[in-house]
């Protein structure tokens, strides 16, 4: 297991695009009439929240010393 428990640049960058993407795309389908391209875009943010974080964590932002 990792003695950061999640406590990196990564990880930190990686929740708050994921956290952003999922209240773009909620507030998408809270729109009256339904706002499928703003859904869609906040899930494309979620995707790159993903791509973010293996990103900077080859990068070395995942690790310990940082």
């Amino acid at each position: 297991m990792s003695d950061n428990h999640g406590n990196t640049p990564a990880a930190w960058s990686a929740v708050a695009v994921g956290l952003l993407g999922f209240a773009v795309g909620g507030a998408g389908l809270m729109l009256s009439p339904i706002s499928y391209p703003v859904f869609w875009v906040g899930v494309a943010l979620v995707g790159v929240a993903g791509v973010l974080f293996v990103v900077m964590a080859k990068m070395g932002f995942h690790e310990t010393g940082h």
